[in-house]
């Protein structure tokens, strides 16, 4: 007898599919092969596990595509499920137009997020990863005393780096917070205040990474005066993993780049503000976050699908450089940390991943 198959609908961004890998890799524990329609920009990462079958989809096409582009790239999709059935067919989003791309296929359980029922529904303040697994594969809205970390590619490529030229190795990156569906740049921590960083660890000897994507280039002005190494837009997305492997320490707001971080044996500092690490950071050893903004009545202001109109994201800037250069030091104090969230002020807020 065959093994039962699920399809998974999530087509970007790097976060979201990464948190929904964990609940993907519960279904193929559980004997399901498992087929992922995703975008394009996340192919390379999805055929870094072995167990997935990504089937790419052209998400420009559908999202700022020509009716007629929208319409040929739909029914490209169709053509290539249509001889297939399944026994799970799973659409993680909320907006109903992306189920027009399994509208043919045969499921016999079909779901999609929803507003209109709890179990449908991406919980307050929960880790999005936890969220995923619960919707997709059933699980009963009980106590629950253990939270899904990430999983790790088996079959990634090895770092184009070559070795490190100093005793510490960090990596930040100061861009991101942007895709194909809009712009988060109420996200980003201070591009100048990663600069600082920099500045002050380059003094100490370290060796500094810059990461992000090929739109992030703007910010190189900011580091022209510092001897970093820039690896914006020349990395694949695997090859960022492989990178963050090598480093020390890698910070980063909330963007793609730090849930790729999330999935390296390196170190994470995530920085949140306007979204709710809760949801967002990674649940593993050698994780840590820091939330600004304590005390602000609209953090967080973020409810799953858009921000507050905001000119100012004091959250953000309520994270100093010496805070995260302290939150640097006390990991790498740590012989085998565990993922901690504090706040602006250094509090303990909860402690996971242990």
């Amino acid at each position: 007898m065959g093994r039962k198959r699920a399809l998974l609908v999530r087509l970007g961004a790097i976060g979201d599919v990464i948190m929904a890998v964990p609940a993907a890799h519960e279904l193929f524990r559980q004997g399901f092969e498992v087929e992922w329609l995703c975008g394009t920009g996340v192919q390379s990462l999805l055929e870094c596990y072995s167990w997935i079958t990504p089937r790419p989809v052209n998400e420009a096409a559908i999202l700022t595509g020509t009716a007629w582009q929208r319409a040929r790239t739909v029914a490209a999709v169709w053509r290539s499920l249509l001889p297939r059935s399944y026994e799970l067919c799973g659409t993680l989003y909320y907006d109903r137009r992306y189920l027009a791309l399994t509208l043919p296929v045969r499921a016999r359980r079909k779901i999609a997020l929803s507003l209109h029922s709890r179990e449908t529904t991406l919980l307050s303040a929960r880790s999005y990863t936890d969220e995923f697994a619960r919707i997709l594969l059933g699980y009963a809205d009980g106590c629950r005393d253990t939270s899904l970390g990430p999983v790790r590619p088996d079959r990634l490529p090895p770092s184009p780096l070559p070795e490190k030229k100093a005793a510490r190795r960090l990596a930040m990156v100061p861009g991101g917070a942007s895709n194909l569906r809009a712009q988060q740049t109420l996200k980003r921590w201070p591009v100048e205040s990663y600069a600082a960083v920099a500045r002050i660890l380059l003094q100490r000897g370290w060796e500094i990474l810059l990461l992000g994507g090929p739109d992030d280039t703007w910010v190189l002005p900011y580091f022209a005066d510092m001897e970093v190494r820039n690896c914006i837009g020349k990395l694949s997305l695997p090859e960022v993993i492989s990178v963050c492997d090598t480093c020390d320490v890698v910070v980063s707001h909330d963007t793609g780049p730090m849930h790729l971080a999330g999935l390296s044996r390196g170190r994470l500092v995530g920085l949140f503000g306007p979204t709710n690490p809760g949801n967002f950071l990674p649940r593993r050893p050698g994780v840590a976050g820091l939330w600004g903004g304590q005390g602000y009545a609209c953090r967080p202001c973020y409810d799953g699908r858009s921000f507050a109109p905001c000119k100012s994201a004091g959250c953000m800037r309520e994270i100093s450089p010496e805070m995260v250069l302290a939150e640097v030091d006390r990991l790498l104090r740590e012989e085998s940390p565990g993922a901690k969230l504090v706040s602006f002020q250094g509090e303990g807020v909860y402690g996971a991943g242990q």
